[in-house]
């Protein structure tokens, strides 16, 4: 044959099975490598979910122990505030009793400390009014004598003016009913002239120091004779 007639026959195209092969839509390992990097991302954001939705409900668990929790340190609080109320209110009463007892020890120390003065200025006074009435009959007796008593008048006025110091005072008895606080009767008359207990006559004067009775007067007092 001539090449004529070879130019003239159909070519027939034959593909190789590596052609073959290579026309398969290729997939790269980017794309692999993102499709499972999508399903990792899926599978952590579902572990994520899951993890959010169990750390919800363990708060949440949490919370309502912390409520109890808090609940129940409310009640004991409460209750130490309700015991310590009452401990105040204890200790308040025993501070009252305390304080009152220390009010009635102050008046009992002051009094008893006035009371003890009084007695040594009121024994100190009785001794003087011995000496003052022992001036008063001196008088009385020179008076009687007719001897001049100037001497005695102005010690007398003298002593006069220390009791008024000291607020001691005689007690007027002539003409008054009797009273046994500060009168002392040594002696009874009759005379119906006076009502019972009339006080006729002093025998010997008594004083006040202040609003005490330290000395009662002597007195002579007078009795109705009912008898006929």
């Amino acid at each position: 044959m001539s090449t004529d007639t070879n130019s003239d026959e159909i070519p027939v195209n034959v593909t190789s099975e590596k052609q073959t092969e290579t026309n398969e839509i290729p997939v790269s390992k980017e794309s692999e490598n993102s499709i499972t990097s999508k399903e990792s991302e899926n599978s952590i954001t579902s572990k994520e979910s899951e993890n959010s939705i169990t750390s919800k409900e363990s708060e949440n668990s949490i919370t309502s122990k912390e409520l109890k929790s808090s609940q129940l340190n409310v009640d004991e609080i409460s209750k130490l505030l309700d015991l310590e109320k009452q401990k105040v209110k204890e200790i308040d009463e025993k501070l009252k009793y305390a304080l009152a007892d220390f009010q009635n020890l102050n008046r009992k120390t002051l009094s008893d400390i006035q009371n003890g003065v009084n007695a040594k200025v009121d024994e100190f006074i009785l001794d003087f009014l011995k000496i003052y009435d022992d001036f008063i009959r001196a008088k009385e007796v020179f008076s009687e004598s007719k001897i001049n008593t100037d001497g005695l008048d102005s010690i007398l006025k003298n002593m006069d003016s220390i009791l008024k110091k000291y607020q001691v005072t005689p007690i007027d008895a002539l003409g008054e009913i009797f009273d046994p606080n500060s009168h002392e009767a040594i002696s009874i008359i009759t005379d119906p002239d006076f009502d019972d207990n009339t006080i006729t006559k002093e025998i010997r004067k008594g004083y006040i120091s202040q609003t005490r009775i330290i000395r009662p007067t002597l007195v002579e007092i007078s009795k109705k004779n009912d008898k006929k």
